[in-house]
């Protein structure tokens, strides 16, 4: 249709009753230059939009991957903390019972007994240290995992415990989880290997489960108490089965 009878129809159409011509084009055509890229202002609203949805993954991460936030509150009154500092205990004398057969089960056995006392320091604190005695118990319940992952494996990735050192102080939960693990695949496999630790393990897996089960607890539970007391002594009994493979 030629300009000239397209203009007509539209002169023609205004004197109807209840129309109405629209002068433009309701549909636009965005210019887009000869290499087919975004102008500039769309390509910022787009940098935008992932920077916010990474962001927002970021903070839905879980709390594996989170800081420790550390409370200034102590426990809910001073039979517990007897309670917590005296299950704590264990883990001192599971450390001077560990075998010292080279130098990695030794840094293991002693930190079993930084643990220990970490742990009584912390559950005895009040006030604002309280919070940085926390990140140290925890820390130092970090390095326990990595020591004896590297008594039970020496041929441990050295890119892996690089790794470890520097997470150790930011994220020691999730340094936790992953020498822990290692730890229960090594167990496994010497059973496997030695059917005398059949009891052992499965010692050490009931405990495993309870004291999950318990930590869990204890974080959605917080006020409950005893819950933290419980764990310790779960704990505890794992840790022991643990000194089965190193004799």
């Amino acid at each position: 249709m030629c300009p000239q009878s397209t203009l007509n129809s539209s002169k023609a159409l205004e004197g109807v009753h209840g129309v109405h011509v629209v002068p433009h084009s309701p549909f636009e055509f965005k210019e887009i230059n000869q290499h087919g890229d975004l102008s500039t202002s769309e390509a910022t609203a787009i940098g935008a939009n992932q920077l916010l949805l990474m962001q927002r993954a970021w903070q839905q991460r879980p709390s594996c991957m989170r800081p420790i936030q550390c409370s200034l509150h102590g426990d809910q009154h001073l039979l517990e903390t007897v309670a917590n500092v005296l299950t704590s205990l264990p883990f001192i004398a599971l450390g001077l019972q560990t075998p010292r057969k080279n130098l990695n089960t030794t840094l293991y056995a002693n930190s079993l007994i930084g643990v220990g006392v970490a742990s009584s320091v912390y559950h005895s604190s009040r006030g604002k240290l309280r919070k940085y005695l926390r990140w140290a118990d925890y820390t130092m319940i970090a390095t326990s995992t990595v020591c004896l992952s590297r008594a039970l494996r020496d041929e441990n990735p050295k890119l892996l415990m690089v790794a470890s050192a520097l997470f150790l102080p930011i994220q020691p939960l999730m340094v936790s989880a992953v020498h822990t693990g290692m730890m229960e695949v090594a167990f496994a496999k010497r059973v496997v290997k030695d059917p005398k630790l059949r009891m052992a393990h499965n010692v050490h897996k009931m405990s495993s489960l309870l004291g999950g089960v318990l930590f869990i607890a204890d974080d959605v539970f917080p006020q409950t108490p005893f819950l933290h007391a419980a764990w310790h002594l779960a704990a505890a009994v794992g840790v022991s089965t643990c000194n089965k493979l190193l004799e």
